[in-house]
Parts: structure tokens; sequence; C-alpha cells
């Protein structure tokens, strides 16, 4: 074999492997375009919301949810804690009122937020909130959820896994440490706190439902406060990121939870959660 033949067979070669990349670096492209990152779920964050426990009669170890390595998280349940246990049950609703958590907003940009914990209530009774949460819902502006819904006897109802989005808020925004902060992961919609957010949501009283103007009402039930504690003591969340779903709404219609006493609710968190010694 001539040199010069050597030569056109080691192009030939180049060339076939040359196609070969630019093929695979072609379809590449196209596939992230079909498949964009924004769809990736982000589980960093919800790692820290409180995760589902159906143990109405067990007794809870301390930090069940954790894994062996919890030298970062901040808090640690205490003994009150592992001596309340409350009813819990899981009730499945429709796949069309949540969705998933976002690793980047509609323009790429990547998403870091801490999480936070919104506090809502139902307006209605919970079984009335749970029927329309189980109906599926096309219109993306009608689709709402809670990941966890407190019934009047401090009942524990789980409805949407934490690693999930729950569309608990709509037009919202978070004002914290860090800021103003929310996420738009629908062109179609404003931006909401909903893909960082854990929901969770107390039964009306029966005097507080029917009407969508009133502004007080007679209350929660001390079952659902101490529930309520119990529920987020599981989290890492801190103090200063659990607000209410009127204090993050932007759209001027949401004042909930009306009549609910922050100073029971936090010595009840203090009571069933503390700050880890060292971190």
């Amino acid at each position: 074999m001539g040199f010069r033949d050597w030569a056109n067979r080691v192009m030939l070669i180049f060339l076939v492997f040359s196609a070969l990349i630019l093929a695979l670096s072609v379809g590449k492209v196209r596939y992230m375009q079909n498949h964009p990152i924004a769809s990736i779920p982000n589980p960093p964050v919800w790692s820290e919301y409180p995760q589902v426990q159906l143990q109405s009669a067990k007794v809870i170890q301390n930090q069940p949810f954790l894994s062996a390595n919890t030298k970062f998280w901040r808090y640690r349940t205490t003994e009150v804690f592992t001596q309340y246990r409350p009813n819990c049950e899981f009730i499945p609703i429709h796949p069309s009122n949540y969705g998933e958590r976002y690793a980047q907003d509609i323009n790429g940009v990547p998403l870091k937020n801490e999480a936070i914990i919104v506090l809502h209530e139902t307006s209605s009774s919970a079984s009335s909130a749970i029927n329309f949460f189980q109906t599926p819902h096309e219109d993306e502006k009608v689709q709402a959820s809670y990941h966890t819904l407190i019934k009047l006897d401090g009942t524990v109802i789980y409805l949407v896994p934490p690693q999930k989005r729950a569309f608990g808020a709509g037009n919202s925004v978070f004002v914290g440490a860090n800021g103003i902060e929310t996420v738009q992961t629908n062109p179609t919609l404003p931006p909401s706190v909903n893909n960082f957010a854990y929901h969770a949501s107390l039964e009306t009283p029966p005097d507080g439902r029917g009407d969508n103007h009133i502004q007080s009402h007679s209350g929660y039930t001390q079952a659902q406060y101490n529930s309520l504690a119990w529920l987020i003591a599981q989290s890492q969340v801190p103090d200063e990121r659990i607000t209410t779903h009127r204090a993050v709404d932007r759209s001027g219609q949401r004042v909930d939870p009306l009549s609910f006493d922050f100073n029971q609710f936090f010595d009840l968190l203090h009571t069933f959660r503390q700050l880890r010694s060292s971190i």
C-alpha cells in the first residue's frame, strides 16, 4: 500500500469519526431542547419538610425521617414530641392538582431557595376541600392543593408528598432575610412560592365557613394547634420561614388563616422541637 493510499484511508476514517461525533452532539442538543433541565425535580429542598408519618398507634422515634448523617440538621425533636400521637391518614388526590418541584425557572436560572412553610385554612369543611382536590381540573387557574390538612379533631391528613409541588398559593411572594423570593415555572401564570413551599392547612371551624369576606372566627381547636406543631416539629424549616397564605399572597384575595394564634403555636413548636446544641 502506497503512502498516498494509506493517507487517504486515515483521512476517511477521521471524517467518519468526525461525522459521528457531530451527529451525537446534534442529537444531544435536540434532546436538551425537548427535555429542559427545569423539568428535573429539585430534592434538596423537600428533604427539610415534614415526611409522611402514618403511626397513629406507634411510638415515634426521635427524628425517624432523617438519614444517618444528621450533624447538619439544625433541629431535633423532644421527648414531648414522642408522647404526642395524633391520628394520621394518607388520602391521595388527583395528579392534576399538584406537580413536580423544579430545579430551574422558566428562564433557566437555577433555583436555590431555602424551604418555607405556608399556613392556610380550608374556608370549608375538610371533606369538602378533599373532594375538590380529588376532582380532576384541566384549568391551571383552578388547580389547588395542600401537602397536609389538619381536621378539627387534630387528625393529620397527608395529601401531597413533600417532594412534590402542591398548588397552595397562586400569585405569591415570600419576603425574608434573603429579600424577595418567588419563582415562575409556568409562563402563563404569575410567579409563586409553590416551588419551595410546604403548604399546611387547618380545617375552618363551622362559624367561619360560607362567607369569604369575614375577618375573624372562633379560631382553631387545641388539637389542631397540637397536631400542627407536631407536624412542623419534624421539619428543619426555621421559625422565621414559617409564614401564612395572607402574608405571601399578592392577589389581595387571601386572608387565611384567620384568627391564628402565633404565640400559642410557637410555644408548642418549641416544646416539640429544639435547636441542636451543635450544628
